[in-house]
């Protein structure tokens, strides 16, 4: 199981940015994924999940309206479409994913064994 997340970078606040989240070593069409993030000197958080076989998506309500979680399958990739993006959204972002996990609620509340590196996002003028 491989995770490889990317698109990470330098953006001013109100702008836009799309991460991606490359899978190899399963199938996307099964288990959840969903992304996290961690700020600088917080805890990590999830901000968003996937039920890829059902496409039931979660959020957290705080997140609600600017991030957007999407799957390509036939790239068998994930992608994390952030609107808005506000300084507070600064940190490194990781895609992961539980292998015996199809819920996106349940796996944005866990702690996912399977991990990729993380991309790192800066929201500053």
């Amino acid at each position: 199981v491989q995770l490889q997340a990317s698109g990470g970078g330098l953006v001013q606040p109100g702008g836009s940015l799309r991460l991606s989240c490359a899978a190899s070593g399963f199938s996307l069409n099964r288990p959840a994924i969903g992304w996290f993030r961690q700020a600088p000197g917080k805890e990590r958080e999830a901000v968003s999940c996937l039920s890829t076989n059902n496409d039931i998506t979660y959020y957290p309500d705080f997140l609600k309206g600017r991030f957007t979680i999407a799957r390509d399958k036939t790239k068998n990739t994930v992608y994390l479409q952030i609107d808005n993006l506000r300084p507070e959204d600064t940190g490194v972002y990781y895609c992961a994913t539980d292998l015996g996990q199809s819920s996106s609620y349940a796996l944005c509340h866990s702690s996912p064994p399977n991990w990729g590196k993380g991309t790192l996002v800066t929201v500053s003028s």
